[in-house]
């Protein structure tokens, strides 16, 4: 099992350049950077995580800017986002800029999408909070489109256009690897349609495990069971598991890789540089109790 990090990244925290050389140096292997345009002042949206809105969701910088930079700055470092709010982004531009930013990085991008849980962020944006993920679904399909034909079109309800010329590609083989960060039950579609892998929260399916009656990890087994059948059904290859917000506990990390989880990230917020290269250092020996380096 992998171990990355995703790191809320704000100006009041560590830079997102010396994050990612301190990451690299400490032998993670991935880095995230999570995407929240704004907060609205007025939101009847509960935070999904529960309790209140932790402040630095409003100051979190742009994550394909973030991770440039971070890619600027390290060689072996995977990069991806945790999430990019494609609900909330024009997909000929997210297109271009995931194509770029996977370019200059030499292949090491990992795009995590989502539909987002904001309703009033997502309204601002012009978006139906009602048609989100038919909108992630059809955004991403144009991504997909756009990354793999020159020239490239496409045609669906909520997102059209006809042939545009768009002559940046991405550098990985068929695109970078789209990390898609739905329940199981409605990343089964979603997968044959979009994405490559599977990108659920810790939280979110202790919670869904809790109500079935089954341990987190029966529940995962279940879960990765039934995606790995409808891969083999439409011939394309099982999908891999990252964990977003896994827990720094050795023992529920180990039930993680038993049930068959590619990639955890330990989710970091924003620090002085002090704190957060010692935060760093204690989940890189957590990390080392699981799946030691060498």
């Amino acid at each position: 099992m992998r171990f990355g990090l995703n790191a809320w990244v704000t100006p009041s925290g560590m830079a997102p350049d010396a994050l990612a050389t301190t990451a690299e140096s400490l032998g993670f292997e991935s880095l995230f950077f999570p995407e929240h345009t704004h907060i609205p002042v007025d939101r009847e949206t509960p935070y999904v995580g529960g309790g209140e809105l932790p402040e630095y969701y409003a100051d979190s910088y742009d994550p394909f800017v973030a991770l440039a930079t971070a890619a600027a700055a390290t060689t072996s470092l995977r990069l991806g986002t945790g999430i990019c709010l494609v609900s909330q982004r024009d997909p000929i531009i997210l297109a271009r800029e995931s194509a770029t930013l996977d370019r200059i990085s030499g292949g090491r991008l990992l795009l995590g999408v989502g539909a987002g849980w904001n309703r009033e962020e997502m309204r601002n944006h012009g978006t139906d909070p009602k048609t989100r993920y038919a909108l992630l679904a059809e955004r991403m399909e144009a991504v997909r489109a756009l990354w793999r034909s020159d020239p490239a079109e496409y045609h669906g309800r909520h997102v059209a256009f006809d042939p545009i010329r768009q002559g940046v590609k991405p550098l990985q083989a068929g695109g970078p690897p789209v990390l898609v960060a739905l329940d199981a039950a409605r990343h089964r579609g979603a997968v044959g349609s979009f994405g490559s892998d599977w990108f659920p929260t810790f939280g979110r399916q202790a919670r869904l495990a809790e109500r079935a009656g089954l341990g987190l990890a029966a529940h995962l087994r279940r879960a990765i069971a039934a995606l790995h059948e409808d891969a083999e059904a439409t011939g394309r290859r099982p999908p891999r598991v990252t964990i977003n917000g896994a827990p720094d506990d050795p023992a529920a990390l180990g039930a993680l890789a038993a049930a068959g989880v590619d990639r955890v990230l330990f989710v970091v917020g924003p620090a002085s540089e002090a704190d957060t290269v010692a935060t760093l250092r204690r989940l890189r020996r957590v990390a080392e109790r699981v799946a030691p380096q060498g």
